[in-house]
């Protein structure tokens, strides 16, 4: 078993394990030159070079697990929305869902049919990934899509889609009723192709009260919890979200992945999780090399070896960090933690 999945079961290891949201991305030459004039859609759909971006990432920072190189996004393409990836921009909708009739008129496709490319991308990295590092799969959490097709593109607010749940609530459950089918059957194909664990991004739902995720999230998430294959670690990941921890976890994850506002061993010992994800702050580590250590070695620290402790940042690597930090930050991690 590797570092990583012992560590996801809560026990003990020779070092603490890392690895790094968006660990593979735009900070990277390696990447800008490979991804070339490709439009991000056509990147990410394109097994052969998603592995090698994957792959890539693991052999340079030399972290403990691959994360596989792909975005949420694209699995709503299938369901009948139109993504596209507008520089300046970021996801773009050309038809978001701003009536109930355009959540009957979504289709939920069988996993094969609409995303088969994610598992031959797995197949391909794990054709080439050392057998001590662990694979990483991943999906969009129901209310953080859901978001993202009605709003049809980045928001501050969620005003449009906030609105769209309180005001059609029966069509707001059958929205998310489809995307947890699709979820589900996506998250499970990659599991079938030979995935460790899953991590479930819901990068939105800080927007909501607890009030709100309780009666208009929850059900959902906890359904895609429940209809994943327990044969892998499931991990939950939210940013902004410290007031919806207890419910989130709630849902049914092995454990949860913090972001870096919260307290790591404090909300740790709430929760009683067997493991915990984070939580450093990504902009430290655009700072100085004196600076990525000192912020490292805190968290450390205040983990004093506890088993299950899995060091991640506490949101995804920015575009401007040096990649040097990075490979500093987890050389340094591995070397601390194993004294």
């Amino acid at each position: 078993m590797t570092t990583f999945l012992k560590a996801c079961r809560g026990e003990s290891t020779d070092f603490t394990p890392i690895w790094l949201n968006r660990q593979a991305g735009r900070y990277m030459p390696e990447y800008r030159q490979l991804k070339g004039n490709r439009t991000s859609l056509e990147f990410f759909t394109d097994p052969e070079a998603a592995a090698r971006v994957t792959l890539e990432a693991q052999r340079q920072l030399r972290v403990d697990a691959a994360i596989v190189f792909a975005d949420l996004l694209p699995i709503l393409q299938p369901m009948g929305l139109d993504l596209s990836y507008a520089p300046g921009v970021g996801p773009v909708f050309s038809n978001p869902i701003r009536n109930p009739d355009d959540v009957t008129n979504l289709q939920v496709v069988p996993p094969k049919e609409g995303t088969g490319y994610i598992a031959d991308t797995i197949r391909f990295i794990l054709s080439d990934l050392p057998s001590e590092i662990s694979l990483i799969g991943f999906a969009g959490a129901p209310f953080t899509l859901a978001a993202y097709a009605i709003e049809g593109k980045g928001s501050q607010q969620y005003t449009i889609a906030k609105s769209f749940m309180y005001e059609h609530p029966q069509s707001w459950f059958e929205l998310l009723e489809k995307l947890t089918n699709s979820i589900v059957g996506y998250v499970n194909l990659q599991i079938e192709a030979g995935i460790d664990a899953v991590q479930i991004f819901d990068s939105w739902v800080g927007c909501l009260s607890r009030y709100e995720y309780d009666s208009y999230v929850a059900p959902a998430t906890q359904k895609v919890f429940s209809s994943i294959a327990d044969s892998v670690p499931k991990i939950y990941f939210a940013t902004g979200n410290q007031h919806l921890l207890q419910s989130m976890y709630a849902t049914g994850p092995d454990f949860m992945a913090l972001d870096w506002r919260v307290p790591l061993v404090q909300t740790w010992k709430e929760l009683g999780c067997p493991a915990i994800q984070g939580n450093m702050d990504p902009i430290a580590v655009c700072a100085t090399p004196e600076v990525v250590k000192e912020h490292a070695s805190r968290l450390l620290e205040d983990v004093n070896g506890r088993p299950g402790h899995i060091f991640n940042l506490g949101h995804g690597i920015v575009p401007q960090t040096p990649v040097d930090n990075v490979k500093l930050l987890v050389d340094f991690v591995h070397e601390q933690s194993s004294r």
